[in-house]
């Protein structure tokens, strides 16, 4: 899992709250841009912030902490198996260097491990409006093998608060990855 800069840190929190709940080993990797935005967004100054948040027995046993700088960690190799990879949230630059294989980062270069093994990759956009390169981008990556996952809850289900349109995005995440959960109901 990585945390880049778009906006929607809650959803990385919860997203990571409810893998560790599912008892799911977790590669993380939080791009300098994403503790921004963790610190932003909900006062999480640090990565010990964060596995205070969501949990340190949990944490240690499930997480480990991968720097993005570190181009030759685990999740830069075919060869380190895994389930797949989500980006949550995964910003538009993230989503461009993607898209055209740069990988001048451990996020970047995972997401690209992750097309070329054919693994599940995630990638929970968050930006309005797009432009006509972000559409361009998110083509690019659906035809490589990605599911684009906007961060657009729905209003069917008639949340009752923020957390409740949080959660909406959070299953869907979770459905992609194939993990099991109770967030929401189901249609039908």
């Amino acid at each position: 899992m990585a945390i880049t800069g778009a906006s929607g840190a809650p959803y990385a929190v919860r997203l990571l709250e409810q893998l560790l709940a599912a008892d799911r080993e977790i590669w993380l990797i939080v791009s300098s841009h994403g503790l921004r935005l963790l610190r932003t967004e909900l006062d999480i100054d640090s990565v010990d912030a964060l596995r205070e948040r969501v949990g340190p027995s949990s944490w240690k046993r499930l997480v480990t902490l991968y720097d993005d700088a570190d181009r030759g960690a685990a999740p830069a190799s075919g060869s380190a198996l895994n389930a797949g990879m989500v980006v949550c949230p995964c910003s538009m630059g993230t989503l461009s260097a993607i898209s055209i294989g740069a990988s001048r980062s451990l996020v970047e270069r995972a997401a690209d491990v992750a097309l070329k093994e054919r693994r599940r990759l995630v990638l929970v956009t968050r930006e309005t409006p797009l432009s006509a390169i972000h559409l361009q981008n998110m083509l690019r990556v659906t035809r490589a093998g990605a599911v684009v996952m906007p961060a657009a809850p729905g209003f069917y289900h008639r949340p009752e608060s923020v957390s409740d349109l949080v959660d909406f995005i959070v299953a869907r995440a979770l459905d992609q990855l194939g993990v099991e959960h109770q967030l929401v109901k189901r249609w039908g």
